[in-house]
């Protein structure tokens, strides 16, 4: 895409933010991910309450130390100038091998630059089987092109 992703968005940029957020997440590397966000970004994930990317990246990085084989979809719901809302779901297990699959829902705000500055999720888990997950592909790494999103539709 030869648009920059800056507000304010068009339909078009805002695809494009939500798939880069994904892709970048679906890395699982805290020091790539917390390069989207301003030095002073703020977040509200779960309860708690990260400020500023060291903080970020330090989060991100006890997460995915958590949350084992995780893959994210995450799909636009609605953008106005420099905000952005989702809905994703994204599916991992713990040490012990229990599979689970978290819904949700963020809110993002963005600088001039296309940084995020504000971020609040709101996250659910719930228990699957390992034979029932959906998000099949190789991780770290993003979701093909020709894989079904959150609805099952590529």
């Amino acid at each position: 895409m030869s648009t920059p992703l800056v507000p304010p968005f068009t339909l078009e940029t805002a695809r494009a933010k939500v798939r880069a957020a994904e892709d970048a997440w679906n890395s699982r590397n805290p020091d790539r991910v917390k390069l989207a966000y301003t030095e002073d970004t703020v977040w509200r994930n779960r309860g708690e309450f990260p400020v500023g990317r060291e903080q970020v990246r330090a989060f991100l990085a006890r997460k995915w130390e958590k949350e084992l084989d995780y893959r994210l979809v995450k799909e636009l719901w609605a953008f106005d100038g420099n905000r952005i809302a989702v809905r994703f779901q994204y599916e991992w297990h713990d040490a012990a091998g229990n599979w689970f699959r978290s819904y949700g829902n963020e809110l993002w705000e963005f600088d001039d630059r296309g940084l995020m500055r504000r971020r609040e999720a709101s996250i659910n888990d719930v228990p699957i089987r390992a034979e029932d997950r959906k998000f099949h592909w190789p991780a770290p790494g993003p979701r093909p092109a020709d894989h079904p999103g959150i609805d099952g539709v590529a």
